[in-house]
Parts: C-alpha cells; structure tokens; sequence
C-alpha cells in the first residue's frame, strides 16, 4: 500500500493556506493501518483529515463537515469508487478528488479522469508523489472557487453600477412625482436585496413627515417577494417585476414598516440620531456606541442591522435599515459603504421630487393669484373707487358741511322774518338748495349700497385663501410674509359670498397698507365654541393707539393721509348683517388684531 523508502521526514508545516480553517481532507479505504498512515502523513504536513471505511459513511461525512478534497479508493465493500465519484462531483462541484487503486490500469486511470477525478494515483503510494499532487489540486480548486467569487463579484460590481447610473438617468430625464418616487425607491430596495446587487435579506424604508415630526416607514422588501432577486436586470426590467408581480407582497416586512414611528424630538434614538447627525450605524449583535431601543430589536426581530442616512444639503431626509435576517453573513465595511451609494441615489430622487412637487405648488399659486385678480378685477377697481370717494368725501365734510350749515340757517332765521314774496322767493331757493347740499353729504357718508344678504353655504378656508391671494403681488413686493393657518375641515357657514369677500379683502388691504417696510400677516380660523366661528386678521404693523380703537370704525375717521376709514365701517356693517361682531384690538407684541365672531350656523356640515 504504502512504499516505506518514500515516506519523508516529519515536519512542523503550519496549515495550507490552499484550505480555510475549517476545511478538511476526507480518506476513504477499507484498510484502517494505511489510513492510519496517511493521516499521519497529512497531520505532519499541517493538513486536518478524516476518514470513512464505505460510501454510506462518506455521504454521512460530507453532510456534517467540510471536505475540501478526499483521497477516494476504488474499491469499497457498498460500492465502487468509481460508481460513486460522479455522485460526489455532481452534488459538490467544488469538491477535489484523488482516486486510489492497486490496479495500474491505464484505461482505468483514464476512465476515472473522464468521471470527474482531479487525479489518479496507484498503490504502492509515494507520498511524495501524492504531497505534489495534493499541493497542486488544492492549488488548483482555490484559483477555481476565487475566480469564481471574483467574477460574482464582478457582476454584482456591474449590476451595481447600471442600476445607479440608470437611476440617475431617470431622474435626469423627466420631473419626479410622487408615483414616480415611489417606483424609484422600489427599484433602490430590490437592487439592495438583488442576488446581482447587495444581496441583503431585507431593507426598510423611513422618511420625516412633511412637517417634520415623525420618522415614518414608508416601504419594505424581504424574503418571499415575488420579484426575481437573482435575474441580472437592469432599471426597465425591475420595474416591470414590480409592475407585475407587486412590491410589499411581503406580510411580515409590511407588518413591521407600517408600525415603524419615531418621534422626530427623540434625539437619543439610534434611528434619530443616524439620521440627524448623517453617518451609518452598524448594530452587531444588539450593541454599538450607542444604546439601541429594545423596541426597535423586537420589532425587527434581529439583532444585527445596518442603518444608513438619507439626506439632503437642506435637511434629513430618513434612513434606510438592513439586514441579514437569514443568511446571518456579516455586514462588512464594504458592504456598507455600497449601501451608502444605493441611499445617496435615494436621498436625490426625493429631495429632487420635493423640489418638483414645491415647483408644482409655487406654479399652482401663481395660476390661482391669476385667476383671482382676473376674476376680482371688478372688486379691486371698486375698492380703488371707494378709496378715491370716501377720500373726496371727507375733504367736502371738513370744507362744505359748516359753511352749508350755517348758510341754510341764515336763510330759514331770514325766511321767518320776511313777507316781501320777492324775498321769501329767493330764501326759499337758498334753503331748498342748501338742503340738496346737505342729503348730498349725508349720501357721501352712506356711499356704500345697503344690500340684503343672499346667504349660501360658503366654505371659509377656500373664501379666506382667496381674499389673501388677491394681494399676493402686493405682499412679495413690500417682502410681507403670510401665515395661513386653517382648520384641516373647513368651515362651511351660510354667508353671502361677495360680501363677506367685500370684508375680507378690507381687513388684508388694511394690514398690507400698516406694513409698508414689511412684516407679517396672520390669518386663522378658530372654532371658540360649539356656535361660534373666529376669523382672526393679525398684522406686525405700528398699530392703533388706544385712543383711536373705539374710534376706528366711525366713517371718515381715520389716520392716515389719505383714505376715509370706511373700508371698517363696511366690515363692520357686513358682520353685523350676518349676525355677528367686529372687533379691532392692538397686539401687546406690536401690531393690530382684527377679529370677526360669526355664528356657527352651520356647524354639521364641514368641507
């Protein structure tokens, strides 16, 4: 079996680096004393080795352990050698093989090579024979199984590559909406769980809250998704996967990412705080610098995950959390550092969708203040009217109402003393005329049409957003900031629609015009009982005195140069014709407070 002038001297030679650690040489004869020596053989040459006596024990072997290489004999007591190398091969393809045998048969040595044997050598061995050949087989499967993960690697590399160079095409090409964003982060999360991408078990999505409140899950991907993960895809062919086999099909990924809320102000919190100060956090078994929430490791139900940041220049966007819940590997650095790639790719397709959608608000505004001036072109025409009457209405009131007064007392104290009809005739005249005078005067203070309401059920969110837009030139160009703070139901009271319009726009033209140098206007609607509705008009304005706030709505009162103050008489007469009150009060912090009560008449009905 064995030829004793061949065999070498013992050495201490430290472990092959051909094999892992935990890898090992299987012999498989029936003759325990060459086992014997061959392990002998193989333990002084740093190589760990088992042995089997028939094929039942092998397969028993190669389930529980690790064999990287087996000395195979042909002939075994259950079943040739040469019957069970093609089995071996088949069911571990990485598996090396020398085959052993006392025949010296060519043919037989050429059948074993054609069955899948990396060698053939004939009893009597020479171990230095078979040091060589081990040395070279061993050689030989370490260059196969590298190239193999290198060229894995490779094509994970590639896979990588296309699909954030794609994304980044996608978002070039065309302006992200909200469907959009969301197809675009489908496509991240099945790249970061791909078999040709980073191939993680399972990926979470959190994002703040428009207000940012709260970090919210948004979507999830794991095991059992219906999406091919080991296809070699590119963008167009993910979205189609997602397109027809759905993305969060997943139960157990979406049970986890719909109950994932994080107060935003829970600045210690592992997923707050990777967020806010945007660098990755490696949590290995339940530990890291930081402390990580029991909460969060129950609702994962894992205990080691990565969680990178998703950010923009202007703010933290959320974060993405991963993990090897199955596969158990480690997340390396590497690894890492790939994701953070597939979330910088995130991170601008929804900063790059907020930018478009804060576009679409802005133009939208834009297209309403049209629509608004165009269709209120006839108000503010009308307010201008009012400005210039009740302007030249006070001017006559200072000028004529006491030469007037006195003049027709002097005809009527002359008409009593007098019985020349001569006389009485013209005294008649100047009296009658001086009465013409004086109605005309009285008319000048009532300029403004008495009119019956016509009440109709009038939201007041979309009645008060549209006074507002009215002036919104008017606001950018004397750099007035506007705060809208309106009940998410709106209001629904019977009102009649153009004249509550009417008061509205005199309450913001008054604050606009008290702000010359800029400021702020705050408008709001608060419900103070159960029948009553506020609508509160504040401005940073100098404000009125207190002399004058009793005084405020008198007509023709007021304190600027021009203008008459009846644009609060009208407000006033409007609110008291719906039922209601007009009060006018000055800001303690500067600035004056216009508050409008009116009935909640219709206090079941919200839009």
């Amino acid at each position: 079996m064995v030829d004793p002038q061949h065999i070498p001297a013992a050495a201490h030679t430290p472990t092959p680096s051909r094999l892992q650690d935990d890898e090992k040489i299987l012999i498989v004869d029936d003759y325990p004393d060459f086992v014997v020596l061959l392990q002998d053989f193989l333990s002084d040459h740093g190589f760990s080795s088992l042995s089997a006596g028939s094929a039942a024990e092998v397969r028993k072997i190669m389930a529980g352990e690790n064999i990287a290489l087996i000395l195979l004999d042909i002939g075994l007591p259950d079943i040739s050698g040469l019957e069970l190398l093609p089995v071996l091969k088949d069911e571990h393809p990485d598996l090396a093989i020398i085959m052993l045998t006392a025949v010296t048969d060519l043919q037989t040595a050429l059948d074993c090579i054609r069955r899948g044997a990396d060698d053939y050598i004939a009893k009597p061995i020479k171990f230095s024979e078979l040091l060589t050949s081990l040395q070279k087989i061993l050689e030989k499967r370490r260059l196969t199984i590298n190239n193999r993960l290198y060229q894995k690697q490779i094509e994970q590399a590639r896979f990588r590559s296309r699909l954030l160079h794609e994304l980044t095409m996608q978002m070039n090409t065309a302006y992200l909406s909200m469907t959009d964003l969301d197809e675009i982060l489908q496509a991240i999360l099945v790249g970061i769980t791909a078999g040709q991408g980073l191939r993680f078990d399972r990926a979470f999505l959190a994002l703040f809250d428009e207000q940012e409140n709260a970090l919210i899950g948004k979507m999830a991907i794991g095991p059992r998704s219906g999406i091919n993960n080991e296809k070699n895809q590119d963008f167009n062919d993910l979205m189609a996967d997602i397109q027809q086999y759905g993305f969060m099909d997943n139960a157990e990924v979406n049970r986890i990412v719909d109950a994932l809320h994080v107060r935003a102000d829970q600045d210690e919190h592992i997923l707050i705080r990777a967020a806010r100060k945007r660098h990755s956090i490696n949590i290995i078994n339940g530990k890291c610098p930081w402390p990580v929430p029991p909460g969060l490791i129950g609702l994962l139900q894992e205990e080691s995950f990565v969680i990178v940041p998703l950010y923009s220049p202007r703010r933290s966007l959320g974060v993405i959390i991963a993990d090897h819940f199955i596969s158990r590997e480690p997340i390396t650095d590497s690894l890492i550092h790939d994701l953070e790639s597939f979330a910088s790719q995130a991170s601008l397709a929804i900063e790059h969708c907020h930018l478009y959608m804060a576009m679409e608000k802005r133009i939208q505004e834009l297209k309403d203040v049209t629509r608004e001036l165009e269709q209120n072109r006839d108000l503010l025409i009308e307010a201008e009217r009012y400005s210039a009457v009740g302007h030249m209405a006070a001017q006559l009131a200072h000028k004529i109402r006491n030469p007037v007064t006195a003049i027709g007392g002097t005809a009527r104290l002359l008409a009593g003393k007098t019985q020349k009809p001569e006389w009485l005739k013209f005294l008649n005249i100047m009296t009658n005329e001086v009465m013409k005078i004086e109605r005309t005067l009285e008319d000048l203070f009532n300029f403004v049409e008495t009119v019956q309401p016509e009440k109709k059920p009038v939201a007041l969110n979309e009645l008060l957003s549209k006074s507002l837009m009215l002036y919104y030139p008017a606001m950018k160009k004397q750099k007035i900031v506007q705060h809208l703070h309106l009940p998410e139901s709106s209001p629904c009271l019977l009102l009649d629609r153009k004249l509550m319009h009417q008061a509205f726009v005199h309450l913001v033209r008054n604050s606009i015009e008290a702000m010359p140098e800029g400021g702020e206007l705050i408008l709001r609607i608060e419900q103070t009982s159960a029948d009553m509705i506020e609508i509160i008009f504040e401005d940073t304005g100098p404000g009125i005195a207190d002399a004058h706030i009793d005084l405020a709505t008198d007509p023709f009162f007021t304190t600027k140069t021009f203008g008459t103050g009846l644009g609060l008489t009208l407000v006033e007469r409007i609110i008291r014709e719906h039922q209601g009150s007009f009060t006018l009060e000055r800001r303690q912090s500067g600035g004056s407070r216009s508050i409008i009560r009116l009935p909640n008449n219709q206090a079941g009905k919200q839009q």
